[in-house]
């Protein structure tokens, strides 16, 4: 074998690299060593630098998010679940054919659906190759066993009503047909409903139903499985694992787990969010909220999303003649300090309203509360005859007549601390406009049972909850004025009634935008209520968290519906690879 010479390195004149080097004075020698180390260090830099320009940092998969709830796991099933906790952990396990996200319906396990022309018929299309976290597969079979336990009477599910005179039908493994006896424009919200395996279901009794391990260790097909469970020497569960699980998501949570920590109480769930042992909190009292917000170096913040409630003063104009003028009704609302109201009650954790619509509807336009004009509000009433009388209350003449009528009522709210303080502020604001305004607290099952229930009422201060279903139906239509209707103003306007019956049946989003924007119309005009401020969910996140968000929530279990987005690591990729 015949081996070739090693090459050398010379330098123009014969001499080797080496030996050249041998020639310098030591001086020399530092003098290129230090030339040299300066040369590799710049040429690493260098090489990172363009290494960092080619790259880009993106999410990786990692991290555990330790959260607190108060109160205990019962039915973490989504046929009967009914408390917060409940409804929290079976909303990471459990998916639905379609979700909810900031109130718009998005595919989960239905890839899509049609919709028939006269909106009685749905057809949903599974994903492919379904299955749940078990390993079982997850098909239509699977969905219409969840529906027809939801419908079971002997269940009593929460839900029972959303699937009311709805039939289901599989047409394949992953087709299904849903048949309404009516059109129903909220329909697609219900089919956020968790889906149950009837591989474990479909053996358990009615009695056994409540009863079984399956409520307290379950199993579904969601972002995120049950790891495993901890509890006390009693049998308590005092913590749930989570592991993410990518079954059925095209995109795998970035946050690899989610540990809940229970508590018997928010003060226990605090001690332990300030101690470290948690890292995040949710559904926080406002004043405790703009505490914990003002501890600016603690490794948590407090964030907030409105929620689709609405509170306001609802008039009976039935009960006291007064507030069946427009110009008085007009003249009360214009008068509102929302602002005020806001920050007195709810530590600035709410969103000031004037219109029936939660925040995150889209109606078509834009809404913007008015600020408090008690001078205009002054000047209408002085055009309809209202004169300033004894003790700066306003008062008028009644018509053919000597007698007269001051502006005076009566608001009646419950007995929570919240509603007696917005209660009294709104008193004090309209004592400037010159109303006279008494107000009665009483505890709510009173105030429904003898004032709500039979309309006794001049004004009601109340609240609303509008949910997923964007439905206004049951608020506002003239059919619903007398118990249990919830028409609370006692509202009767027969453009009203249409509209709202046009929303109840449509399918098109544009079409309920539409109807929407009219019936704001509508109801704006007529002024049957005071509306006041949406409050919000608060929840204390801890700062590490990247990629965070909240859409607006129908419920606390809501602050979960961007989770596949929140991270704490990081990895850098070649820019190539980056999905735009």
């Amino acid at each position: 074998m015949t081996y070739k010479p090693i090459k050398e390195l010379r330098i123009s004149g014969g001499s080797t690299i080496l030996e050249y080097l041998k020639k310098f004075s030591a001086t020399e020698k530092v003098v290129f060593g230090v030339l040299v180390i300066g040369a590799l260090v710049t040429a690493i830099t260098m090489t990172a630098n363009v290494n960092s320009y080619f790259k880009t940092e993106v999410p990786a998969n990692g991290g555990t998010l330790r959260e607190g709830l108060v109160g205990l796991p019962h039915t973490v099933n989504p046929i009967l679940a009914v408390t917060d906790v409940d409804r929290d952990i079976a909303s990471l396990v459990y998916a639905g054919l379609t979700k909810l996200k900031n109130n718009k319906i998005e595919p989960d396990l239905a890839s899509r659906w049609e919709i028939s022309s006269d909106g009685l018929t749905y057809i949903f299309y599974l994903k492919p190759d379904l299955i749940f976290q078990n390993g079982t597969p997850l098909t239509t079979a699977d969905v219409i066993f969840t529906i027809n336990k939801v419908k079971d009477y002997a269940l009593k599910s929460p839900r029972a009503a959303d699937w009311s005179g709805i039939t289901a039908e599989a047409t394949s493994p992953t087709t299904i047909k849903f048949t309404l006896k009516q059109p129903n424009g909220s329909f697609l919200a219900n089919t956020t409903l968790g889906i149950i395996p009837q591989s474990i279901w479909g053996n358990v009794s009615n009695e056994q139903f409540i009863f079984s391990e399956y409520n307290v260790k379950p199993i579904g097909a969601g972002s995120y499985k049950v790891l495993s469970i901890k509890r006390d020497q009693g049998g308590i569960p005092t913590e749930y694992h989570l592991e993410a699980w990518s079954g059925n998501n095209e995109n795998e949570p970035h946050l690899t787990n989610i540990i809940f920590s229970f508590y018997p109480d928010l003060d226990h769930a605090l001690d332990a969010l300030t101690s470290g042992s948690i890292d995040s909190l949710s559904s926080i009292p406002p004043g405790t909220a703009s505490d914990l917000a003002t501890n600016k170096g603690e490794p948590y913040e407090v964030e907030a999303t409105p929620l689709t409630r609405i509170f306001g003063v609802f008039f009976n104009q039935n009960k006291n003649p007064v507030l069946a003028e427009i110009a008085v009704r007009r003249a009360l609302d214009m008068s509102v300090n929302r602002d005020a109201i806001i920050g007195a009650v709810l530590n600035g954790y709410g969103v000031p309203i004037q219109n029936a619509f939660p925040i995150g509807f889209d109606i078509g336009t834009s809404t913007k509360a008015a600020p408090q004009d008690i001078l205009a509000a002054k000047s209408l009433l002085v055009k309809s005859g209202w004169k300033v009388g004894a003790g700066g209350i306003l008062e008028r003449k009644v018509s053919k007549s000597s007698a007269t009528t001051t502006l005076a009522f009566t608001l009646y709210t419950a007995d929570t601390p919240d509603l007696k303080q917005t209660a009294e502020l709104l008193r004090s604001q309209w004592q400037k406009l010159g109303a006279n305004v008494t107000v009665k607290v009483l505890p709510p099952t009173e105030l429904y049972q003898n004032i709500i229930r039979t309309r006794e009422y001049d004004a009601l201060l109340f609240g609303q909850v509008v949910g997923k279903s964007s439905d206004l139906y049951a608020f506002w239509h003239s059919s619903q004025r007398n118990s249990p209707g919830l028409n609370v103003s006692m509202y009767t306007n027969s453009k009203a009634d249409k509209i709202l019956e046009n929303i109840k049946i449509a399918t098109s989003t544009v079409d309920r935008i539409t109807a929407y924007g009219q019936l704001n119309k509508v109801i704006s005009d007529d002024k049957p209520a005071v509306f006041i401020y949406s409050p919000e969910l608060v929840y204390v996140v801890p700062k590490k968290l990247q990629g965070f968000m909240l859409g607006v929530a129908n419920a606390p279990s809501d602050r979960f519906q961007f989770i596949n987005n929140w991270y704490m690591e990081t990895e850098k990729v070649w820019n190539f690879f980056v999905k735009k």
